[in-house]
């Protein structure tokens, strides 16, 4: 009977022990290094869909910056208006960044007077509008830390053309993979200008 108790002592200690360790992995790669994100809402329509599933890389911001195109993922700024406690994070492409000056006009986005060429990714007859932070065709030069990020689905997104600029601080990461659906598993495109 010792013998019994002994053995199934050892496996349920085994047990914890590959417990403990799976979970702490687990918590590793989450808080540290990939961090799953649901999209939701139409923001980013047609490149994601309300439901698509992604990761989000939170080590590359670490070693280095936000490049244009990337799709990051960031807290919402308190002028978004998400709903008290929520923990809202939003999902956005980075058009501009430190340094970069902004301008809305002619239905485009303009980055240092020069029209952004956004053929990969929308089609040509999005018309984008200015916001609250872009009204009359106001220039923008963006400050250290400062990235200005906007959805694609233009006329459903509310963004930095509303409420201006991300901060470095507020990015959670990159996105980088669609794991759902299954149809549309695989890297996200990278996009240059």
């Amino acid at each position: 009977m010792h013998k019994f108790i002994k053995s199934f002592s050892s496996i349920i200690l085994d047990f914890i022990e590959t417990i403990v360790i799976g979970l702490s992995l687990f918590l590793v790669v989450y808080l540290f290094l990939l961090q799953p994100h649901q999209v939701n809402g139409l923001s980013m329509f047609p490149n994601f869909h309300n439901g698509d599933y992604l990761l989000t890389d939170k080590v590359s911001y670490r070693v280095g910056t936000p490049q244009r195109g990337d799709v990051i993922v960031f807290h919402a700024p308190p002028a978004a208006n998400c709903p008290e406690g929520t923990g809202c994070d939003f999902i956005k492409r980075v058009l501009a960044v430190p340094g970069d000056t902004v301008q809305v006009k002619d239905s485009a986005i303009y980055v240092n007077q020069q029209r952004l060429d956004e053929s990969q990714y929308l089609e040509s007859t999005v018309v984008t509008s200015e916001g609250g932070f872009t009204a009359g065709g106001r220039i923008s030069t963006l400050g250290p830390n400062e990235y200005f990020a906007v959805g694609d689905n233009r006329p459903h997104s509310s963004d930095s053309r509303a409420w201006g600029p991300v901060t470095l601080d507020e990015i959670v990461g990159r996105a980088f993979f669609r794991y759902w659906p299954v149809k549309d598993i695989g890297l996200l495109e990278k996009v240059t200008y």
